[in-house]
């Protein structure tokens, strides 16, 4: 999965908010940036690329709906920020020293579900 640029991730996080689909008018509408509606149709194009974006043709137009979760899209994210680190146990120490309490619980959770409940 690739990085998302600004408006990506706006359009994304719409999207996410109506998993039943959103017209690309009623998009850039919807933003608070307030692009145009055919920019908002080059970065869906390019959403739908990258293989993060459906569509659906609806009379004239389009229906789109995000294609993934955003956690995985999330989950992608800290992998490839990870994977960047020069120093990846360090990066883990100083990323762990930050988190909330909640977040620690579901990272140690995570991690003995993957290990087979091993702590």
């Amino acid at each position: 999965m690739v990085r998302l640029g600004n408006l990506e991730r706006a359009i994304m996080e719409a999207l996410w908010q109506h998993p039943d689909g959103v017209f690309a008018h009623d998009l850039a509408a919807g933003l608070p940036s307030q692009p145009a509606t055919t920019t908002v149709l080059t970065v869906l194009v390019r959403l739908s690329t990258k293989g993060l974006v459906t569509r659906e043709r609806v009379g004239r137009a389009h229906l789109y709906r995000a294609a993934v979760e955003k956690d995985a899209v999330v989950a992608e994210a800290m992998r490839a920020a990870l994977e960047e680190a020069g120093d990846v146990e360090a990066a883990v120490q100083r990323f762990v020293g930050t988190v909330t309490p909640k977040v620690a619980a579901a990272l140690r959770e995570a991690l003995e579900a993957r290990d087979g409940g091993q702590p």
